[in-house]
């Protein structure tokens, strides 16, 4: 672990994994819930956290230095559902990539409990993490323009939904009709660092 400075009051702390990332962000919280991290934000990323609004981050860093990663947080108990229909664009290019047919991708995938590792991109987008390693795919080789909203996407490690429409290069698989970023509704963001999540096939998928 190592604990960098930003500015005058934040640090970012480096760990190895993803995985680390969100146990450590899940310790903060923890610390800060309990009183004993005085800290305004805590933003995790794929392996970094950063703390910013710290009082003494020299102090904290100090800490960091020498103590090690906390065990992975227990997960929620209730997983957010998000019903898909598989009938992206790039379906049957996953399924070339993995090997499998497009039918076979949609059940490898409907399958898999999923994570909210860390969130960014565009408000509501949560970059999900479950599908084992094998299952990486790469990136379009050439983004779209335009990528509609409530697209389902792979991308390296991940799988992602687009909150609105926006560029894009990530592989489409389907499509839900879920609304992942709301200003009226609280919090707008229906998902969160550590959220668990479901895609539950609809249509003929």
């Amino acid at each position: 672990m190592r604990a960098l400075p930003v500015g005058d009051d934040a640090l970012l702390v480096e760990v190895s994994s993803g995985e680390e990332a969100q146990a450590l962000h899940a310790e903060f919280l923890q610390r800060r819930t309990e009183g004993s991290l005085s800290v305004r934000e805590i933003v995790p990323a794929a392996r970094t956290v950063l703390l910013d609004g710290l009082a003494d981050p020299a102090r904290l860093a100090s800490e960091l230095t020498t103590a090690e990663v906390p065990p992975a947080p227990p997960r929620a108990r209730e997983a957010v559902e998000v019903p898909v229909r598989y009938d992206g664009p790039d379906l049957a290019e996953v399924a070339a990539h993995w090997g499998v047919t497009p039918h076979e991708v949609a059940r490898i995938h409907a399958g898999t409990e999923f994570s909210v590792a860390f969130c960014g991109f565009a408000p509501g987008f949560g970059y999900l993490t479950g599908l084992p390693p094998r299952y990486d795919v790469p990136r379009r080789a050439t983004p779209r323009t335009a990528v509609p909203a409530g697209a389902v996407a792979l991308a390296g490690p991940y799988t992602g939904v687009y909150p609105r429409s926006s560029p894009g290069g990530w592989q489409l698989i389907g499509t839900t009709d879920t609304v992942l970023w709301d200003h009226t509704r609280v919090p707008a963001a229906l998902l969160s660092p550590g959220t668990r999540v479901r895609f539950v096939p609809v249509g003929n998928a």
